[in-house]
């Protein structure tokens, strides 16, 4: 029996997975070498690596049509919040470029990872559709630093570092610049954090972050999308 439900294209469930199928046929590259980038748009981050608590997502080649990102986000073009842009506001400036580069260069910090390991697709896209692009697909694909390891993602806390915890990310992977001089919250362990990542990887609940930490990392969430609404 036939489906009764009325396909709309227009629903933006059907809009956000346009998006993904398009991003998803662009060949990865590797994240070291996205000097060249223009515009602004949605990008699915893949790792290649040994660490052993990815393994379930290393896979051996980012266009390995299963392959499962470690990391989706979003660059918000200059003022793309406040309206009023140009039809091709997305397609001008750096703000994707940018945005890959504080990626990499977090990467290229720590000292248990290796930023030839990581890939990137990226997908230009014009800025209405941006956030429903990323949310599609952190749902689609659930990445573990998105879902179980927060802090990826943070900028520079600049005049909070003294104020500020490290990181779930920086925990695990210590040695980036903008993690160093903020405070340890004894709690916060890597012990913890692998038991995370193992209970994420197996569909298990996951162990609690310390209040202080979890509260934070929230925080820090909401300025991330106030800033990008003041852009």
């Amino acid at each position: 029996m036939s489906s009764s439900r009325v396909y709309n294209p227009l629903d933006k469930i059907n809009l956000a997975k346009s998006i993904e199928l398009e991003l998803l046929a662009r060949p990865p590259v590797p994240l070291a070498e996205t000097s060249g980038v223009t515009g602004a748009g949605v990008y699915v981050i893949y790792y290649t690596g040994p660490f052993p608590s990815y393994a379930a997502i290393a896979s051996p080649a980012p266009s390995d049509p299963v392959a499962r990102p470690i990391y989706i986000g979003k660059a918000i073009p200059r003022g793309g919040r406040k309206g009023g842009l140009s039809e091709d506001a997305s397609a001008k400036g750096d703000a994707l470029a940018q945005r890959l580069r504080q990626h990499a260069a977090s990467i290229a910090e720590c000292s248990n990872l290796d930023l030839a390991d990581f890939h990137v697709r990226f997908l230009i896209v014009d800025d209405v559709w941006i956030p429903l692009g990323e949310n599609m697909l952190i749902e689609t694909f659930r990445p573990v630093w998105n879902r179980a390891i927060d802090g990826f993602g943070n900028k520079d806390p600049g005049r909070r570092r003294k104020t500020q915890f490290k990181s779930p990310w920086d925990v695990l992977h210590p040695g980036r610049s903008a993690g160093i001089n903020t405070t340890d919250n004894v709690a916060l362990t890597p012990e913890l954090l692998y038991q995370r990542i193992d209970d994420y990887f197996a569909g298990r609940p996951l162990a609690k972050l310390p209040k202080a930490i979890a509260d934070q990392e929230e925080e820090l969430q909401e300025e991330a999308e106030d800033a990008a609404d003041e852009a």
